[in-house]
Parts: structure tokens; C-alpha cells; sequence
């Protein structure tokens, strides 16, 4: 059977791993199958194609997509399916200014309380993710740009902060990884920024890397407002 045109560049991209962890595997390849624009907002999720794509039957896929509507991915249509979720651009400002917010209090609260095994773990990652940068490995590169958001955050040692953050991140994932892939020029602005704020962690400047993390975010905010501003 024809694989669903949604799901043709996705699958040479993301090779799914089999059903060892079924519902974690299936979770992160929707989400990623989402994030990376491959299902596009507003359109209905092909749940025949995704079952073939993952090799799962409806139950278990139904199930991920109940998760994927928590996070604000899908919206679940009552005996209708799901569709990818859509974000008008008042909310998605507000959003993006409040996890702004969120993230600049971890990178203050980190450059004051991370270990040196810690900063190594961030260096490590962030030589890793300019390689995928200098290959022009979008997915790849994404992949380790979010473990080091993840990582800064950890760092903070504040879990009240760290799961606020996680309720709402999810939700502009794809407008984070939308803005690389619509602007060439915005990818290499985001990777010298990501190098001034490895600069700025190893020299413990809290408030410093609070105000590049607050501008990083709102850089890739503008340029998918200014996007969906302009008509198609």
C-alpha cells in the first residue's frame, strides 16, 4: 500500500526501532513527525498511514496521540480523528515570552549551581551539535541543540522550574525547529549564539546567560510570527 505523502521524506529520516519500548518510541516519532513539520498544522492525522509507518494498530496509536493533545500538539476531534494543532500568533507570543522567562531564571540559576561534570556534559554536546551544524544535519543538530535547552535547565537544580518548563516547551518545539529550517541565515545566528552561551556558562555569568537565553528565544519567536504573517 502507498505510503501517506506526509510521511515519505519522514520515514528515510527517522527509522523507527521496533516495539522493545512501544509507547516511547511510537511518542517520540509522532512527536518528532510533528515537530519537524512533517504532519503540517491544521491537517488531520492519517492514523491508517501512521499505523503502517510505526507497525502498530490504532489502539496504541490513539493512545500517543492523547499524550501529543496533553502537550498541545494535536487537538483530538470527538469521533472525527486528530488534527496537528495550530497556534494563533497572539498565543504563540505569549508563549514564547513566558518560557523566555522560564528559561532565562534556569540559566541564571545554573551558572551558580552547576558541577564541572555537568559543564562537561554541555561542552561535549554542543562540539557534537556544530558538527551536525557544519553537515547541515537539521534533524540531528536539533536533536542535541534541545538535550542542551534540557541540560542548562537541569543544571538549575530547581524542580519546580524545570516541570513548569516541560508543561509548556513542547508546545513551540516545532516553532523552534520551524525557524531554523525557514531561514537559513537564522540557523547560523542561533549556532554563534549557542557559542556565546557556552562562553557565558563557563564563565558563570548568570546574568549574562540569562539575556542571551531571553533573545534566543525571542530571535526564533519573530521569525515564525513574521512567517505566519505572510500570506502563502
Amino acid at each position: 500500500m502507498q505510503t501517506h505523502p506526509a510521511l515519505q521524506d519522514a520515514a528515510t529520516i527517522l527509522p523507527f526501532p521496533g516495539a522493545r519500548t512501544l509507547h516511547a518510541d511510537l511518542l517520540s516519532g509522532l512527536r518528532d513527525l510533528v515537530n519537524q513539520g512533517d504532519l503540517a498544522p491544521g491537517a488531520r492525522v492519517p492514523e491508517r498511514a501512521l499505523c503502517e509507518r510505526f507497525g502498530v494498530s490504532r489502539t496504541p496509536l490513539r493512545e500517543v496521540l492523547k499524550v501529543l493533545a496533553a502537550e498541545g500538539l494535536v487537538e483530538l476531534l470527538p469521533n472525527r480523528g486528530a488534527r496537528i494543532a495550530t497556534l494563533g500568533d497572539d498565543h504563540l507570543f505569549h508563549l514564547f515570552e513566558v518560557i523566555g522567562l522560564l528559561e532565562a531564571e534556569g540559566g541564571r540559576l545554573a551558572c551558580a549551581r552547576i558541577t564541572p561534570d555537568a559543564v562537561a556534559e554541555i561542552q561535549g554536546l554542543h562540539y557534537r551539535m556544530y558538527a551536525h551544524f557544519l553537515r547541515h544535519e537539521l534533524p540531528e543538530y536539533f536533536a542535541l541543540n534541545q538535550q542542551i535547552h534540557a541540560a542548562i535547565l537541569t543544571a538549575a537544580a530547581n524542580p519546580v522550574l524545570s516541570s513548569s518548563f516541560a508543561s509548556l516547551a513542547g508546545r513551540i518545539t516545532r516553532a523552534r525547529y520551524m525557524s531554523n529550517r525557514m531561514h537559513p541565515a537564522r540557523w547560523q545566528q542561533a549556532m554563534d549564539e549557542h557559542e556565546a552561551m557556552l562562553a557565558l556558562l563557563l564563565q558563570r555569568d548568570g546574568e549574562g546567560l540569562a539575556a542571551l537565553l531571553r533573545q534566543h528565544l525571542a530571535n526564533k519567536r519573530d521569525i515564525i510570527i513574521e512567517a505566519m504573517a505572510t500570506p502563502g
